[in-house]
This record gives structure tokens, C-alpha cells and sequence, in this order.
């Protein structure tokens, strides 16, 4: 009795080794995954809020500019660089809400999201020399409308920032580095500016 009660002891035991440890361990696996899913989806989710304001921020420029014209006739070359800086930034805004996140389409965004900045810079600059622009009533409904569109970047940069970090952290952490390996997920890149000076919304007061 003892040696049947021991073979069925032992059965089990193989049962569990060959079957049920392998189903826990496929279950964690799908967890994992599921997980890492759950994370991309997010970030990418928080990329879509930034799209959004930069891409009314995009539309703002060109008004900003026809109305600036008026008064700057002698800065040709300043509101062409504020036009094309924006063609570029919108090129890559595109490319990066194509794919949330990929190391290369942000660093292409946050260039050219750098180089607008400075180019608007220069402008609301320049516009100090100005007196009636400054007193224009359009332009100073652009400047509240592109300062609120600026904060709203940054807050739904911070989400995005946040959403990604959690993600970079999950993928790179044992075992789900083994899950994010087999399965292609890469890293994703922080939506970031470089220079303290450029974190700042361009200065646009007209006062």
C-alpha cells in the first residue's frame, strides 16, 4: 500500500514539473507581455495629448507671422526663418506621432522643436522695436492663445515623460527584460529640452 501511495505521490510530482509549472510560467510570461502592451499603449496614449497642442501651436505660427509682417517689413529674413523652422517642426511632429516614443523620430522632434523656439525668440525680440505691433489686437490674442497652447505642451510632455519612464523602467527590468527582448520592445525615448532657456515658452508679452 505504502509503495502504491508513494508511485502516486510521484506521479504528481511529475505531473506538477512537467505540466503545471510550465503552464505558471507561460501565464507569467503572457502577464509580462500583456504588461508591456499596457505600458507602450500608455505612453503612446500621453503622445497623442502633446500632438494635439503642438499641432495648434503649428497652426498659430503662420497667423503670428501675416500679422507681424505688416509692421516688421524690414525682417524679411526673420519671419521667413520663423516659417521654416515651423515647416520643420511640423515635419517631425508628424513623423513622431507616427511612432510615439522612437528614439530617432523624438530627437528629430525635440531638434526641431529647439530650433522653432529660438526662431520665435528672435521674433517676439525684434517685435519690441515695434510699438504698433505691440498694440495690435490680433497679435495680442495670438500671444494668450500661444501661451496657453505652450503651458498645455508642457503639461502633457510631463504625462508623456512619466508614462514613458514607467514603460523604459518595466522593459528593463528581470524577467520582463527576457518578454521585452523576445519580443521586440524597444526602448522609448523622453520627449525633452536639452537647454534650460529653451524649456521656457517663448517670450511673447507685448505690454
Amino acid at each position: 500500500m505504502n509503495l502504491i501511495l508513494a508511485q502516486v505521490e510521484s506521479l504528481w510530482i511529475i505531473l506538477v514539473i512537467l505540466i503545471i509549472v510550465p503552464l505558471v510560467i507561460i501565464f507569467y510570461a503572457i502577464a509580462i507581455y500583456n504588461g508591456l502592451v499596457a505600458l507602450r499603449n500608455g505612453y503612446e496614449n500621453a503622445y497623442s495629448q502633446i500632438d494635439v497642442q503642438l499641432t495648434r501651436r503649428y497652426d498659430l505660427i503662420p497667423n503670428l507671422v501675416e500679422t507681424a509682417k505688416g509692421y516688421m517689413k524690414h525682417e524679411k529674413e526673420t519671419l521667413s526663418a520663423v516659417i521654416e523652422a515651423r515647416n520643420q517642426a511640423v515635419t517631425a511632429g508628424q513623423s513622431a506621432a507616427a511612432a510615439p516614443g522612437d528614439p530617432q523620430a523624438m530627437q528629430s522632434l525635440m531638434g526641431a522643436e529647439a530650433a522653432l523656439t529660438g526662431t520665435l525668440g528672435k521674433l517676439f525680440a525684434l517685435s519690441e522695436a515695434y510699438p504698433d505691433l505691440k498694440a495690435n489686437e490680433n497679435m495680442l490674442s495670438l500671444q494668450d492663445e500661444l501661451t496657453s497652447t505652450e503651458d498645455k505642451v508642457s503639461y502633457s510632455r510631463e504625462a508623456f515623460n512619466n508614462a514613458v519612464t514607467r514603460y523604459n523602467i518595466k522593459r528593463e527590468s528581470f524577467p520582463d527584460s527576457v518578454i521585452a527582448g523576445m519580443y521586440k520592445f524597444g526602448p522609448a525615448e523622453l520627449f525633452e529640452i536639452e537647454s534650460p532657456k529653451q524649456r521656457e515658452a517663448p517670450k511673447v508679452s507685448f505690454s
